[in-house]
């Protein structure tokens, strides 16, 4: 008998059945698990050895060592595109890596995170996820939207925004509260919000110009931009030309930053490095696009056969797919599950 035969018959609890996508996937530094939400029912007899069983269901905050490897039918592959997720920025803050490297890193926070809808490309010409943040007073919203809220009994949204995905597969039911275990730590992603607005700003300040001497003859003169042109010809200012104007307040995308943590209770997202915007912004949160999508795209076309460890950093092998739900997260893994390395990746 197996260990997991033998807790059975000495406890005798009924267990979940994990479903056919359930991945958990553990290492040395860190852990993860694909759990959509499934009906539950009772463990199988412990008298037959052959009989396969499901893994127990752990305590609400496991240890990662006590996590059990299941391996998906469907597993995801570098190829496919998983849907993205929408947070609000809470501000930065620090910790320090094995080496003890002083790592700063932006908190976003998946507040009431759900899926309110999709889009299909026998309808639409394409496959989409539409996920919105935040709940609003459904008095602070006009008709369309509070019917469309309503149509899909979910509690109206202050932001939605749509991720593309790769086909059916990458569907999430309606409803479904996303978790911050939607990422792995240790992967890489990109993230895009708006940019702090400066209002109108000098050429010094708007594009780091040296501007004119501070004496030495110069009068009035000390932080303009000097000519914007030419001569007779061509006689005109080349469109593009940098001067003074309003600055920020743009869509802003950073590309390439490493998950450093996860927090599956307060469903927060600790990401390397700075994140464009304010506090209380929204943030755009997919799998990085020129380290995952495109490399295993370029490969499906060739016909490589290609290999998850090449393009996922550290002993990642597999990604969750095509989510895991907050409850799922909450019930099968640790409260925080950090990226145990170097910081210089």
């Amino acid at each position: 008998m197996t260990y997991i035969q033998r807790f059975l018959c000495s406890t005798g609890n009924q267990i979940s059945r994990i479903p056919a996508r359930l991945s958990i996937l553990t290492t040395r530094s860190f852990a993860t698990a694909v759990s959509p939400t499934s009906e539950s029912t009772t463990a199988p007899s412990c008298t037959d050895d052959k009989q396969q069983l499901s893994p127990p269901s752990p305590s609400p905050s496991p240890s990662s060592s006590s996590l059990v490897i299941q391996p998906p039918q469907q597993p995801w592959a570098p190829g496919i595109r998983r849907m993205g997720v929408l947070g609000r920025k809470r501000g930065m803050t620090s910790f320090w890596d094995s080496d003890g490297t002083r790592v700063p890193v932006t908190v976003i926070e998946l507040e009431d995170a759900q899926v309110v809808g999709h889009k299909y490309e026998e309808r639409d010409s394409y496959y989409a996820v539409q996920v919105g943040c935040s709940n609003r007073y459904t008095r602070r919203i006009h008709n369309a939207q509070k019917k469309w809220f309503q149509s899909a009994k979910l509690t109206p949204k202050q932001k939605v925004s749509e991720f593309k995905v790769t086909d059916e597969r990458s569907l999430v039911p309606i409803g479904t509260d996303i978790s911050a275990a939607h990422f792995v730590p240790g992967q890489f992603v990109d993230v895009k919000s708006t940019s702090k607005g400066k209002g109108f700003a000098g050429v010094m300040k708007r594009w780091g110009f040296s501007g004119g001497n501070a004496s030495h003859g110069s009068t009035k003169h000390h932080r303009k931009a000097g000519s914007t042109g030419q001569h007779q010809d061509p006689g005109r200012v080349w469109p593009g030309k940098k001067m003074a104007g309003r600055m920020g307040n743009k869509k802003v995308t950073v590309r390439n930053l490493l998950v450093a943590r996860i927090d599956t209770h307060l469903n927060l997202l600790y990401i390397r490095g700075q994140v464009p915007g304010p506090k209380k912004t929204f943030v755009r949160v997919t799998d990085a696009e020129k380290g995952v999508h495109r490399i295993g795209t370029n490969w499906m076309r060739k016909g490589w056969d290609h290999q998850n460890d090449a393009v996922l950093p550290g002993k990642i092998k597999i990604l969750p797919f095509p989510t895991i739900d907050k409850t799922s997260a909450i019930k099968n893994l640790p409260d925080q599950i950090s990226f145990v390395g170097k910081s210089q990746l």
